[in-house]
């Protein structure tokens, strides 16, 4: 096996301040990369933030920033907007697709070469009635994408709960859903943000997710998951929301095996960026708070990628 060299990197949503400020903070700490958020300023979305305004960036900004990162030589793995993009009501997402764009535009002029994305959900339809939707609208994006030499990575993350209650809101959750969103679309520059948290508490292997779609993994979210086991015997397993069954935290908080999370993707082949997305409520609330969470996970982390 080659010598295979990952970077550490967070997903910017946790934080409202500037890009200056981020990455300030992300060179002193010593993270390697960015996710950077770039929801709408305007948006209803929790963990999102704009933390580059994609709507009014343009050549003379975008050149500001990667002069930025290469002073501070922390580069920008990804662009990330995860939104509803098969929402039911036309207009929405319409609007939202829209912004996915601008957002592909934005990697082009930064040189990023991923844009993280949800599929979403028509909650009015079965999940394998949305997959025609999905054709229609994601084609288009992938094509945009591929014409300006961005790849678009689908995070797996099923949003329980997020349209209607105990229901799947993102199509794009698990490994059977893939396969049929691959069918739909082969282009080799569809693929995954893979995190691991999502398949833990479905009782997927995440280990043999990696394998079987090493070809498809384009970034990968750091973020772990602890089963609150109290809560179980009370609720039984639900597709519960945040505050459920489970919860999420930094990497070594809860039962990631890390160690033949990383050894796997390494033996297959990942080289990319490990992005530490951070929703751990133990370590929220205030910036400083957010902060030394973001520090716990790179210290963790730090042990098995130098």
């Amino acid at each position: 096996m080659e010598n295979v060299i990952m970077k550490k990197g967070f997903l910017t949503a946790c934080l409202s301040c500037s890009f200056d400020e981020i990455i300030e903070f992300a060179e002193e700490a010593g993270f390697d990369a960015l996710e950077v958020a770039c929801w709408p300023k305007k948006h209803e979305r929790d963990f999102a933030s704009s933390t580059i305004d994609v709507i009014k960036l343009d050549n003379a900004e975008a050149e500001r920033i990667k002069n930025l990162c290469k002073e501070k030589k922390v580069e920008i793995s990804c662009l990330t907007y995860c939104d509803n993009m098969l929402d039911a009501d036309k207009k929405i997402r319409n609007g939202r697709i829209e912004h996915l764009k601008k957002v592909i535009y934005a990697a082009d002029l930064l040189n990023v070469g991923i844009v993280s994305c949800f599929i979403g959900r028509d909650k009015n339809r079965k999940l394998k009635e949305n997959l025609p939707i999905f054709e229609e609208i994601f084609k288009p994006i992938v094509k945009l994408a591929m014409e300006r030499g961005v790849k678009i990575a689908i995070e797996n993350c099923p949003m329980p709960g997020w349209q209607f209650e105990g229901l799947v809101g993102q199509i794009g959750f698990a490994p059977f859903m893939w396969d049929k969103i691959f069918d739909c679309i082969p282009d080799s520059n569809l693929g995954l943000n893979f995190d691991p948290s999502h398949l833990y508490w479905l009782g997927i292997d995440y280990i043999k997710a990696v394998k079987d779609y090493k070809d498809k993994i384009f970034h990968v979210h750091a973020k772990d998951t602890e089963i609150l086991t109290e809560n179980i015997q009370n609720l039984g397993i639900v597709m519960a929301h945040h505050g459920g069954w489970w919860r999420y935290r930094m990497p070594g908080l809860g039962e990631i095996d890390w160690n033949s999370f990383i050894s796997t993707l390494q033996e297959y082949g990942y080289d990319y960026v490990l992005s530490i997305e951070h929703e751990d409520p133990v370590w929220s609330g205030s910036e400083e708070k957010i902060k030394y969470g973001l520090k716990l996970g790179l210290k963790y982390l730090g042990q098995f990628i130098l």
